[in-house]
């Protein structure tokens, strides 16, 4: 199973703005409109990828776990297009399954994913009430296949010296799992027609 990393955005960086739609409301979700006074956690997850699904059961704590303390969403940029059971409606199954209770956002065009820097399914961004990036890679450190259980140790962590206050380990890994399935750009030669 091939393996891609996510390429550890620089610390510090502004949480980029966003106008997305939620696949299980329906209803446009903007970054501006988030709890200014909570962090925000973003996970870039996906139907497919055997990488997010071995990792379903710590996600589904962490949401439970940090809801009424965090900001968190869930957002796919992969083209359903290349892989069918990232279509809004398998991500909404997937939301489901996970029991997310937050926003499931769709990039449909990979923008606001590739101003994330995000690269791989699964990966994370955590931002503090600021908006300034303090965490970012893997969500857990086991992998599909590793006889590991997974746990989100490594976002707990993270969430958990950002809410008490302490600081967060500066040692952070990356993300490891399924590329983000870009959509094909339309040709310059099409466009101008």
């Amino acid at each position: 199973m091939p393996m891609q990393q996510s390429t550890m955005t620089p610390l510090g960086r502004p949480m980029p703005a966003f106008d997305l739609p939620d696949v299980v409301s329906g209803q446009t979700i903007a970054s501006a409109s988030l709890d200014a006074a909570k962090p925000v956690l973003v996970l870039f997850i996906c139907a497919h990828c055997p990488f997010t699904r071995h990792i379903e059961p710590a996600i589904r704590t962490i949401a439970r776990d940090y809801r009424d303390r965090v900001s968190l969403l869930a957002i796919s940029a992969n083209d359903p297009a290349q892989v069918p059971e990232d279509s809004p409606d398998g991500l909404k199954r997937l939301a489901l399954a996970l029991e997310l209770n937050a926003p499931f956002l769709y990039d449909e065009r990979g923008t606001i994913a590739r101003a994330f820097g995000a690269e791989c399914t699964p990966e994370c961004f955590l931002y503090d009430a600021q908006r300034s990036l303090v965490y970012r890679g893997q969500i857990d450190g086991s992998r599909p296949g590793s006889g590991g259980k997974p746990s989100g140790a490594p976002v707990r962590a993270a969430l958990d010296a950002l809410l008490s206050g302490a600081a967060i380990d500066p040692n952070q890994r990356p993300g490891v799992g399924c590329n983000i399935k870009w959509r094909a750009s339309a040709p310059a030669a099409s466009a101008a027609r």
